[in-house]
């Protein structure tokens, strides 16, 4: 039995009674309850953001403070922390550490988002977390993210993790992740998206991320930009942080691209010497994410956790059987190839079509869906106007209407037709598809979240 929660001798009596009296909620119930009475930003946007972390410390106050009882690994960036954050899960869980993983969104499931090496948060575990918080809920109305990061927390500390890697959401400085103190802190880069919480310039939104480092914390700065550098490397003096950047020893001296793996050689500079290393993430842009997970380890090896050469090569050629990643140039179909992107910002765009100059293919398809809050124009105009486009939409308050999209493209010489859901845009795009095609759906996490797997 354990300790009657301290916080709810605190509640008033009558929110108690009533929860008492209550049917207990099934799984569904929990998820509905979860997604329409807290505050989701995936859903509604920029006005469920709380912005301090008042909520989520008095949560985990009530909660005993969780993240407290394990070690952790904290990672921010624009673009690349999820991919690094379960390419370093799975390194951490092969070299023989209980890992825990939080990232956001989740793609098919909630549960997605926790997990204990690769394997999912049970669903009773999501009931019975927010049963005995609900009286909290009543009384602070924390958002559904401050509510899910408090879970995780509750659940690595109640399975007593050796570590977990611990994802941002948004931002760094305000994001209710950032009440840990890590080993480690990483930033993998600094892009333009979600300027109107973040910032409108590259600076101030790496000074968002900066808010990460913690006093006499190691922080690895995945990617080096003049114009961010000067801001990590004065919020790191500031903390006396000991700051690495990933590139600074390292390059990617050669790589090739398969459809369902990456092939890369790191060389050390100065060196003709290189280590190679076999990616199951075969998106070309994991070359820049793997110099950070190699300076990551490298610094946690520094730390005294005990990851061999042979560990990191091994977990991440199977990165995705490990932790369950997927909607990273992920192909689930073939002939015609049909891939998912999670790509919804210029620099993740960017980096997709970079993907598609090495890609083969006969002629392209695009089905596309965005969110009312990103630059969407300057997604738009990085798209190839040779392609056929399909326009659609998630089924999300926050998703740009598939017409309102249409229109938009039409002003950059994109053409196509527009489709109520993915699920009828992919269908489409398939009937007009040759064997040799390939149909990519991109533009939004949640619309890739969204598509059946056959």
């Amino acid at each position: 039995m354990g300790q009657f929660p301290q916080f709810l001798l605190r509640i008033p009596l009558a929110p108690l009674l009533s929860l008492v009296l209550l049917p207990r909620m099934n799984y569904q119930q929990t998820l509905d309850f979860l997604f329409t009475r807290l505050p989701m930003f995936s859903r509604i946007g920029a006005s469920a953001i709380k912005k301090d972390l008042t909520n989520t410390v008095a949560i985990c106050e009530a909660l005993g403070n969780p993240y407290r009882q394990f070690k952790s690994v904290h990672i921010a960036g624009t673009n690349g922390k999820g991919s690094t954050s379960h390419m370093l899960a799975a390194i951490l869980q092969t070299a023989g550490y209980k890992t825990g993983l939080y990232t956001s969104p989740h793609l098919h499931d909630f549960r997605e988002r926790i997990r204990i090496n690769g394997a999912k948060i049970p669903e009773q575990y999501v009931i019975d977390f927010t049963e005995r918080v609900l009286p909290l809920i009543d009384k602070i109305e924390p958002s559904f993210f401050e509510i899910t990061v408090a879970m995780a927390f509750s659940y690595f500390a109640e399975e007593k993790v050796d570590i977990a890697v611990i994802e941002v959401g948004l931002g760094g400085r305000l994001d209710s992740t950032n009440v840990i103190t890590p080993e480690l802190s990483v930033i993998t880069n600094i892009g333009y998206d979600h300027m109107n919480l973040l910032g409108n310039t590259l600076p101030e939104i790496a000074g968002e991320k900066a808010g990460i480092i913690k006093n006499n914390i190691p922080v690895v700065i995945g990617e080096t930009h003049p114009e961010t550098k000067p801001v990590f490397d004065a919020k790191a003096k500031e903390k006396a942080a000991k700051i690495i950047y990933a590139s600074k020893d390292y390059y990617i001296s050669e790589w090739s691209y398969e459809k369902t793996h990456l092939d890369i050689h790191v060389a050390k500079h100065g060196s003709i010497e290189t280590e190679r290393y076999q990616l199951d993430l075969p998106g070309y842009y994991q070359t820049k994410n793997l110099l950070t997970v190699l300076e990551s380890v490298k610094q946690l090896q520094q730390l005294g956790w005990n990851i061999s050469r042979q560990h990191v090569g091994t977990a991440l050629s199977q990165t995705k059987k490990l932790t369950g990643l997927h909607g990273r140039w992920e192909l689930i179909h073939q002939h015609p190839d049909i891939i998912l992107d999670v790509a919804h910002n210029e620099d993740g765009m960017r980096q997709v079509m970079a993907q598609l100059e090495i890609a083969s293919y006969h002629h392209l398809h695009i089905v596309l869906g965005m969110v009312k809050d990103k630059e969407i124009s300057k997604v738009l105009q990085l798209l190839p106007n040779k392609a056929s486009y399909y326009f659609t939409r998630a089924q999300i308050p926050r998703a740009l209407p598939e017409n309102t999209l249409a229109e938009m493209a039409a002003g950059f010489g994109l053409k196509g037709s527009t489709y109520p859901n993915v699920k009828a845009a992919i269908h489409a795009a398939r009937s007009h598809a040759n064997d040799d095609d390939l149909i990519l759906v991109c533009g939004s996490v949640f619309l890739v979240g969204e598509v059946e797997r056959s």
